[in-house]
C-alpha cells in the first residue's frame, strides 16, 4: 500500500463559516480521488518552532508549539 500525506490549512475571510472550510477539504478529498487515491483520514501534528537568536539578540523570537493539520491518503 502506497500513502500520501498532504497539508491542509483552510482559507477563509473575518465572514468564513464551518461550510466553507467543508468545501475546501472536499474540494481537496475530490481532487486526489480523481487521481486514484482514497481519503484516509485528517491527522493533527503538533511541532516545536526553535527560537530565533537574532544578532546580539536584535530580534530574538522565543521558540513556540504550533499544529498542522494532514491529510492522508492511500493507493493499492
Amino acid at each position: 500500500m502506497e500513502y500520501k500525506v498532504l497539508p491542509f490549512v483552510a482559507s477563509i475571510d473575518k465572514n468564513g463559516t464551518s461550510e466553507n472550510v467543508a468545501n475546501q477539504l472536499e474540494n481537496l478529498i475530490n481532487t486526489q480521488a480523481h487521481q486514484g487515491w482514497q481519503y484516509l483520514r485528517v491527522e493533527s501534528v503538533t511541532t516545536f518552532v526553535q527560537p530565533e537568536k537574532g544578532c546580539f539578540g536584535i530580534g530574538a523570537q522565543p521558540g513556540f508549539t504550533t499544529a498542522r493539520q494532514l491529510v492522508v491518503f492511500s493507493k493499492s
